[in-house]
């Protein structure tokens, strides 16, 4: 159900985004205010951009949201408060947590309208070190920063 949302928010969002776009266009007299005119299939245009944006909003959320192991040493209790601080200086705030499970949401108002209020970050408790869940860019930098907390403690 969650991808499906997703999907849809990104069918929306690029939609949005064309109307933008196109009033813009025609604010600045760049085009004219007629899709006969502004496509080349007039009217015929609005479906086969409906369904290319249904094809990339089927596909986004599949590679846009990723899980990825980082590994941490010491035990989830002794590097927990030191994951929240890390999140808490990169503008997540702590969500909820429960043992082995914290989730984060982004602080930034405009950050999260840009990524449709999709900016939760899963941080759980595996063998070994955590799995990070959420938006890939995010995961990668975090999952990354997540790896380097010890060294950052020793250094």
């Amino acid at each position: 159900m969650k991808y499906f949302v997703r999907a849809v928010k990104y069918f929306i969002y690029l939609s949005v985004l064309i109307v933008v776009i196109l009033g813009l266009l025609v604010l600045i007299k760049a085009v004219e205010p007629n899709i006969d005119t502004m496509f080349r299939n007039g009217y015929d245009a609005l479906w086969q951009i409906a369904l290319l944006f249904a094809v990339l909003s089927a596909i986004y959320p599949k590679v846009g949201y990723v899980a990825k192991d980082a590994a941490i040493s010491g035990d989830w209790d002794t590097v927990r408060a030191d994951i929240k601080k890390y999140m808490e200086n990169h503008y997540y705030s702590l969500e909820k947590a429960k043992p082995g499970l914290m989730t984060f949401r982004h602080n930034g108002t405009v950050s999260r309208i840009s990524r449709m209020y999709e900016d939760r970050i899963t941080i759980k408790e595996i063998p070994g070190g955590v799995n990070v869940e959420g938006l890939r860019k995010d995961v990668l930098r975090i999952a990354s920063g997540i790896e380097r907390i010890p060294s950052q403690n020793n250094g």
